[in-house]
């Protein structure tokens, strides 16, 4: 069970707060040790957000923003424009303070069925609710993903560059619970075995590299996630019930990672983050419950923020960050 970020390892999960990109870059290159994260920027405004961002990786799909939300278009217009020179902005920063860097870096992106029920088609209707919109998205996301990701290597050139989709929406999708754009009906639940079919389609954008699942979302589906491919799945631990138990433990026995969500997202000051060992207390009580192996605990786990850290405050998440590698830390030197 050997993950190119190493033992105690920790990172955050995407967005960070504020607007300057240079100043994001700056926090996560000097916070964390050896599995950075190219930041996030939502309060910039459209095309930053996670929907936005995502929908300017899209080959030969092209977006507007509606009153209603994200709108497939019939051309890249100003929206689209928008959104991937945003992403350039980003690229630029994380470029400029990662010189010589030699350890790991994680992408975020939006996942196919996350994508598909953010993405309006042209009706105002989720693309979710058209199996060929649906196919048409997930294959848009591969062509326009491969090309970020080589972009980021270019840029990057000594990390091992791994991939995380943002898949928020999936128990919703598999359960059934997606809402039509009148908000009376919902969209049927997609298949399980369509589902992991194309979630594996998009793990192997990655080639060799690891792929990262985020949901923080009650009733994460651990087992799809393992026979999509996922090498690690992220999620808020404080979501997990005891129901949960099997599939995680399973999970983890079968060597996929844990990305534990362990601290707030925003609402806590700085200064109370002060116990690094109290920190990821729930994560000692997990591996207690599934009867794992101590020494598991940091090659299997990594530590981060319950979820992104965009509406916290530039103090917070600087020492949200620095609290996950002390506490990463603390899980290896007393697993107990």
């Amino acid at each position: 069970m050997k993950f190119p970020w190493g033992p105690a390892s920790a990172t955050g999960v995407g967005s960070m707060p504020g607007e300057d990109a240079r100043e994001a870059a700056r926090t996560v290159a000097g916070e964390l040790d050896s599995l950075l994260f190219l930041p996030e920027l939502p309060a910039r405004g459209p095309g930053a957000d996670i929907v936005g961002r995502t929908a300017g990786l899209l080959a030969e799909l092209y977006v507007r923003l509606e009153p209603s939300g994200w709108r497939i278009g019939d051309r890249p217009g100003r929206d689209t424009r928008r959104s991937r020179a945003w992403l350039r902005e980003d690229l630029d920063a994380f470029e400029e303070f990662t010189q010589g860097y030699q350890g790991v870096v994680k992408v975020s992106a939006l996942g196919p069925w996350s994508l598909a029920a953010a993405l309006e088609r042209r009706n105002g209707e989720a693309m979710l609710g058209d199996r060929g919109a649906t196919r048409d998205v997930a294959e848009s996301l591969a062509e326009g993903l491969a090309e970020h990701l080589a972009e980021v290597r270019r840029r990057v050139p000594g990390a091992t560059v791994v991939t995380q989709f943002d898949e928020p929406s999936l128990p919703a999708v598999l359960a059934g619970r997606v809402r039509t754009a009148s908000g009376y009906r919902t969209h049927r639940a997609v298949d399980r075995g369509a589902v992991q079919e194309t979630l594996r389609r998009l793990v192997a954008v990655a080639g060799e590299a690891p792929v990262v699942v985020h949901c923080c979302a009650p009733g994460v589906p651990f087992e799809l996630l393992r026979g999509a491919g996922a090498a690690a799945v992220s999620c808020d631990l404080a979501l997990l019930t005891e129901r949960d138990d099997e599939a995680v433990g399973e999970a983890v026995e079968g060597g996929v990672a844990l990305f534990a969500g362990v601290l707030p997202g925003a609402g806590v000051a700085p200064g109370e983050l002060s116990d690094p060992a109290g920190t990821v207390t729930s994560v000692r009580s997990l591996w207690r419950r599934l009867g794992l192996s101590p020494g598991l605990l940091s090659e299997s786990v990594v530590v981060t923020p319950s979820c992104g850290l965009a509406g916290a405050s530039p103090a917070y998440a600087r020492a949200a960050l620095a609290q996950c590698v002390r506490a990463a830390r603390s899980l290896a030197d007393n697993p107990e």
